[in-house]
């Protein structure tokens, strides 16, 4: 096995400022008591103008009067660790969290897949970066603990050998070596600083002095013992919140956390091979609780940019009665995704959308109920025998449709049909009109409909196809109790 450890040393400061850790604005995350809070983390220009983690935080606003405090968010790391390690399981189908800043994922058996080391390792430090996670370290080893030690004390290092990992573990910081705080200053207290040094030293002495639980740490460390790591597992679903930093009373600055949260949905459907059709935006209010937002797509869709739009466009047609402090996206309903079938010899496409992207787009716009579709009435009367209904619906009873089509065609085509098997025209007019000319010829029927007594519209037609004088073919018919002559009922193209 080949184990890469993926160490983010400013993921608390990612957790609470997103994007805004990595910028030219000083960020300090602080933590400890109220009455004497303590810098925990410090970005690069805090850092740059003395502040350091461990000191007294007016310390800090002293030396940096601009300086962005925040109070350090648990919740947000863990939100954090998790979107990082569903990432990892693209890539591994072995993937292991350790809090609050490590992920482990297995790469050996995925090296053939991704054309060896160095194109997997380019393509992580690519997404990673995509993702806001440009900060990280990595250490590759046959072991996970050794990849962590490692990790830590290079900024990127891959051993492929226990040899090679074993000679570099040797001059690792007993400090970085994994061991608990107390261990750690009871050997710093007799004067060891290098593993090589307490690898050099009788088992049973060194377990006397750090216990026998530091030593079995150390066995694992050198692959010496059997190694246990919990294994992730995606979730059955997604949620995600963003608390905002402000209260918003409009839409356009929730924009960018619902790129963030649909970034990290099309992540999550990537990696379980998962599709949405249903989803809610929930704007939450300090005040008066919730706005929900329900999302129903007419197709399956996982990509992030159509699921953005989709989100938008339902946004812009929110009113939002209260100011919003946060952003949430709740996917229960996660079918699995399948890609529409291509031809092999397609054509060059143009540019332009395909039907189920216009169609969410137009719904996304002008709203579920101005996009309508037609579905079919059990009623032999052309004329309602069809409705309106709306797009959404339509497409959830055609999946239902065609999810039970294989296990009902057997018993369907052993039953009889009450549905009409004439050919109907593609233009049905409202109404029936009279035929100005008499037809030249009579191509097929007749085809009787006697139906509707029951609700008082009777009808009694004899149905024609006829070709008139001009060439165009109609759909007349005769009325069985009537002497009115020809009716025209539809066109055929």
């Amino acid at each position: 096995m080949l184990w890469a450890c993926l160490h983010f040393p400013a993921l608390p400061l990612h957790a609470v400022f997103a994007a805004q850790a990595a910028t030219e604005q000083p960020c300090v995350v602080f933590d400890g008591p109220r009455q004497r809070p303590v810098v925990a983390y410090a970005n690069t220009a805090a850092q740059a103008r003395g502040v350091r983690p461990g000191l007294v935080l007016a310390t800090a606003r002293a030396l940096c009067a601009d300086v962005d405090a925040r109070r350090r968010d648990a919740d947000a790391e863990r939100a954090a660790l998790q979107l990082l390690a569903t990432w990892a399981y693209r890539f591994s189908g072995q993937v292991s969290r350790g809090e609050p800043d490590t992920v482990w994922l297995e790469v050996g058996a995925s090296l053939t897949l991704f054309k060896g080391w160095p194109a997997l390792q380019q393509r992580l430090k690519a997404e990673l970066q995509a993702l806001g996670f440009g900060a990280y370290r990595l250490g590759v080893a046959p072991v996970a603990a050794a990849a962590r030690v490692l990790a830590l004390n290079h900024e990127q290092i891959a051993l492929r050998h226990r040899s090679a990992m074993l000679n570099t573990l040797n001059a690792a910081p007993v400090a970085l070596s994994g061991l608990t705080a107390q261990a750690i200053a009871q050997l710093h207290g007799m004067g060891f600083r290098q593993l090589r040094e307490l690898f050099a030293l009788p088992r049973v002495e060194l377990a006397r002095r750090i216990g026998p639980d530091q030593l079995q740490w150390l066995d694992v460390l050198r692959g010496d013992a059997v190694e246990n790591l919990a294994l992730y597992q995606p979730p059955d679903r997604f949620s995600r919140r963003i608390e905002l930093d402000a209260l918003v009373d409009n839409w356009q600055p929730l924009l960018f956390p619902l790129r963030r949260l649909v970034h990290e949905l099309a992540l999550y459907l990537h990696v379980r091979d998962s599709g949405v059709q249903r989803f809610e935006l929930c704007l939450e209010h300090e005040d008066r609780g919730a706005t929900r937002i329900p999302v129903g797509l007419v197709s399956i869709q996982r990509e992030a940019a159509a699921l953005y739009e989709f989100c938008r466009g339902r946004l812009e047609r929110v009113e939002i009665g209260a100011a919003v402090s946060a952003i949430t996206l709740i996917a229960d309903d996660l079918p699995p995704f399948r890609p529409g079938h291509r031809d092999l010899f397609e054509p060059a496409r143009s540019e332009g959308l395909d039907w189920p992207a216009l169609t969410e787009r137009l719904r996304s716009r002008l709203g579920d109920d101005a996009l309508q579709g037609l579905a079919c009435v059990a009623d032999h009367r052309p004329e309602r025998a069809w409705r309106f209904t709306p797009a959404a619906a339509q497409a959830r009873a055609s999946e239902k449709t065609s999810s039970v089509k294989k296990q009902t065609s057997t018993t369907m085509a052993a039953l009889p049909s009450s549905a009409p098997t004439g050919l109907r025209p593609l233009w049905l007019l409202r109404q029936p009109i009279p035929l100005r000319q008499q037809p030249a010829q009579i191509l097929a029927g007749p085809e009787r409909i006697e139906s509707g007594w029951w609700d008082g519209e009777d009808a009694r037609r004899d149905y024609y196809i006829v070709r008139c004088a001009n060439g165009q073919r109609a759909w007349a018919f005769v009325p069985v109790d009537a002497d009115n002559g020809w009716m025209l009922h539809g066109w055929f193209a």
